[in-house]
């Protein structure tokens, strides 16, 4: 049995203010006019694995949106109970599928927050890497040929036999000038294949403490015990499911995409991820502009029109209750300003 779990836990903070505590960026409409970011990956998987066997992990705030977005089965929305990195997201979702008796099954590690195109190439791609997963019985990840020296990406190192060599850490960019030069390195794309069994066995080696608590939770979780489970989980470390496993395993593999990605990391992403006009502007909502050039206007108001004239390379954005208004060549820096504001607005 193959199963599909989106992670979705992130706060989006450059995509303020459209992104909030409540409705985070892979709940917002930035690679579809007509779909959230999470519905599209939803629909992309589903068609493969069907969609009774769709999972979504996410933080406890976010659940009840997504419950009420109805997007997959309720009993499908797996809540962590606090926030442990990726490390704690993965055994909170590898503890449930144990206490459900989901032992012998296969499991693709999907993304909520990634511009994806051709979904029948992304479900052969992932089809491929399960099976994978399933012939070796290690651990696979999937990796995007880079197409320009970016330094905002993690990048794994493979051989001609795709066996995972390294995972490196965002490169300053003559690095990663050298990285994509040399032909040997993917982007990490943040995807991840394996058996259930495989992933609880090369934990066992790599982080056997949160294996322990996998157990421990299993345990609280079929006997209905959320409290003790809870308890349980907070004594995760907080790592990143790389540092913590990736980086450390024995059998790793890498299967290229074979599809168009694009990280939609930022605003200034929305140049690669939405339609421009003739002057190269993404334009979205109510919005009237004159000799502007290159520029991003985003307008969800529902009472206020966004006007703007002579302006290039800016990235305006307008909601009912705030405006921001920055160079798209800034566009990183719109996080900076989260921890500034008043969290009435957050």
């Amino acid at each position: 049995m193959r199963v599909a779990v989106i992670m979705a836990g992130g706060s989006g903070e450059r995509f303020w203010p459209l992104s909030r505590k409540l409705r985070p960026k892979q709940l917002l409409r930035l690679t579809d006019p007509d779909k959230t970011m999470l519905q599209e990956a939803v629909d992309r998987i589903a068609p493969l694995v069907g969609h009774e066997n769709v999972f979504i992990a996410t933080a406890t705030h976010l659940a009840d949106p997504i419950r009420e977005a109805n997007i997959v089965l309720m009993q499908n929305v797996l809540a962590e109970p606090d926030k442990r990195n990726t490390l704690g997201c993965l055994c909170w979702v590898a503890a449930n599928f144990q206490a459900q008796g989901l032992q012998d099954i296969s499991v693709a590690i999907l993304t909520a927050d990634h511009k994806i195109e051709d979904p029948e190439l992304f479900r052969q791609t992932v089809d491929q890497a399960l099976a994978v997963a399933e012939k070796t019985g290690g651990l696979v990840t999937m990796g995007v040929t880079p197409t320009r020296p970016e330094t905002g990406y993690g990048y794994i190192e493979a051989t001609q036999t795709q066996r995972v060599v390294t995972f490196r850490e965002k490169p300053d960019l003559p690095t990663a000038i050298q990285f994509v030069e040399s032909g040997n390195f993917f982007w990490n794309s943040g995807m991840f294949f394996w058996t259930q069994r495989a992933f609880l066995n090369e934990l066992s080696a790599a982080e056997p403490e949160a294996r322990s608590i996998i157990q421990m939770m299993t345990s609280f979780l079929s006997d209905g015990e959320m409290d003790q489970a809870t308890l349980a989980f907070r004594q995760i470390p907080n790592l990143s499911i790389d540092y913590a496993l990736m980086e450390k395993a024995q059998d790793v593999y890498v299967v290229p995409a074979q599809f168009p990605w694009d990280d939609v990391g930022a605003f200034d992403s929305l140049f690669r991820t939405m339609p421009t006009d003739h002057s190269g502007n993404v334009v979205i909502g109510n919005v009237v502009t004159k000799d502007c050039h290159h520029s991003v206007f985003y307008n969800e108001s529902s009472s206020a029109v966004m006007t703007a004239v002579g302006l290039s390379n800016v990235i305006m954005v307008q909601t009912d209750d705030a405006v921001l208004l920055a160079p798209s060549d800034s566009a990183q820096r719109v996080k900076e300003l989260v921890a500034m504001i008043n969290p009435a607005y957050l």
